[in-house]
């Protein structure tokens, strides 16, 4: 198995076989079934007295094995041996996720959620490009928005939320796609600015750096279950924006 930039598994010629195995009267059954059977995985439960399986059936397991099934997933094209379609899905770069929008409903592949939002809903959509920084004025009322990368048409969604230990906003960057989804990684920097000191003009800051979380429903997701950025008060003087600034990084090893 070769699992691909994008999470895509490809199958080849050394790809294990089903194992399909036949009982004496004539049911056959793959390896992964038999391990989910109850009680003695080896018996059959199609025949009246449990009968085991005995015989290895190379023939039918050659020619399932050599099936080839088209990922459902809009866009994607990809052919795997149907057995392991279960195990692409998990990480294919175009599994339909959530927008993060309350209520919505939409359900559609990572780069789709781009035009959706930027169409449908007032939330703030920005590009960004890797390792550059990009500079934000964040609404502390509703401090949620998109980031999309034309490179890879990944997006990303911004997310905050008010913490209990009287920090008034805490952000933190989630990446839209299939949880499961190995290769690449993301790594993204988060700082905010205060206004400027006294008296030679310096700026106070807070700084974070996190490996980005990858979640199919990005508006579920708890901001103090991720790595995140507080924001003090002092660095927001009672205005209603927080100035932040975002760096992310693509890892492909």
């Amino acid at each position: 198995m070769v699992v691909h930039e994008e999470g895509e598994i490809m199958q080849t010629e050394q790809d294990p076989t089903m194992e399909l195995s036949k009982c004496k009267g004539g049911h056959l059954a793959c390896a992964d079934c038999r391990v989910e059977r109850p009680g003695n995985q080896r018996q059959c439960q199609k025949c009246e007295r449990g009968g085991g399986f005995d015989v290895r059936n190379t023939a039918v397991d050659s020619v399932l094995s050599s099936v080839r099934v088209e990922c459902p997933h809009e866009g994607c094209g990809l052919y795997v041996t149907y057995h392991k379609l279960a195990d692409h899905q998990s990480v294919c770069p175009l599994a339909p996720c959530k927008c993060p929008v309350p209520v919505c409903g939409y359900e559609g592949p990572p780069p789709a959620l781009y035009h959706h939002i930027s169409t449908a809903h007032p939330m703030p959509v920005h590009r960004i490009q890797y390792g550059k920084v990009l500079q934000l004025q964040v609404p502390l009322s509703e401090p949620r928005l998109l980031l999309f990368a034309e490179e890879d048409r990944r997006a990303f969604f911004l997310v905050g939320g008010v913490l209990d230990i009287g920090a008034p906003i805490a952000v933190s960057v989630v990446c839209i796609r299939a949880g499961a989804s190995p290769l690449p990684h993301y790594v993204a920097k988060l700082w905010a600015n205060g206004p400027p000191g006294e008296p030679k003009g310096t700026t106070d800051a807070v700084k974070v750096e996190m490996e980005v979380t990858s979640s199919k429903d990005p508006g579920d997701v708890d901001v103090q279950e991720l790595t995140f950025l507080t924001v003090p008060p002092k660095l927001l003087a009672g205005a209603k924006l927080v100035s932040l600034h975002i760096q992310i990084d693509k890892l492909t090893s």
